[in-house]
């Protein structure tokens, strides 16, 4: 008896090309949205905000010096859809970070510093964040940096696999430390005093006082 197997034939995906191209003042709420939404699930779980602390700090990076910010985009219809961000800096950047420029100094690295990298969640593993990896080694290339440097939570494995697996190593260790304390109330319970040492005088029936 022969039998014969039906080949169900499924729609592939589209192929998606992705441009490049530097951001400009008007994407700067898009883009604001689009890392938040990137970042969402990861700043649950991290101490750290694996992006701008805030809305503000981010339009302020827009008109600092030295610093690429890069969209990766792809046109749909007359529209633009933002799949993609790189900012990258050539020199450590912003009143609150924590990097120590001597370091690099020492170590003889001209680093090209990511300060973020961010990809589109519905389009991971489809080579989109190798693009953008791509891009920033192809910037630390022209301006003869010696390294690239970026920092990842070692509680988002995924991140951490991707970049070891393109040759990326543990620089140094920042370890934050937590200890539980036994919760206790705030003010103290109710506590009774010793007993007085001097002895109480007895009163006295009225009719001996008047005697």
């Amino acid at each position: 008896m022969n039998s014969s197997h039906k080949v169900v034939s499924r729609p592939s995906t589209p192929a998606l090309k992705i441009e490049v191209r530097r951001i400009h003042r008007r994407d700067l709420n898009r883009t604001w949205e689009f890392l938040k939404l990137v970042f969402r699930e990861i700043n649950r779980r991290t101490v750290e905000y694996q992006r701008p602390r805030s809305k503000r700090r981010f339009f302020e990076v827009y008109d600092e010096e030295g610093i690429e910010q890069l969209l990766f985009v792809t046109r749909e219809r007359k529209h633009q859809r933002i799949v993609g961000y790189l900012e990258c800096a050539y020199e450590i950047s912003g009143t609150d970070n924590w990097l120590n420029e001597r370091y690099f100094r020492s170590h003889e690295m001209r680093p090209l510093f990511v300060e973020e990298l961010a990809v589109q969640p519905d389009l991971q593993g489809r080579g989109l964040g190798s693009f953008v990896l791509e891009q920033a080694q192809h910037l630390a290339r022209l301006r003869g940096c010696t390294h690239i440097v970026l920092e990842v939570a070692e509680n988002n494995p995924s991140a951490l696999e991707f970049y070891r697996k393109r040759g990326f190593q543990k620089l140094d260790a920042a370890v934050f430390l937590a200890k539980k304390m036994l919760a206790e109330p705030e003010l103290l319970p109710a506590r009774a005093l010793k007993p007085s040492r001097r002895v109480k005088q007895r009163a006295l029936p009225d009719k001996v006082r008047g005697a």
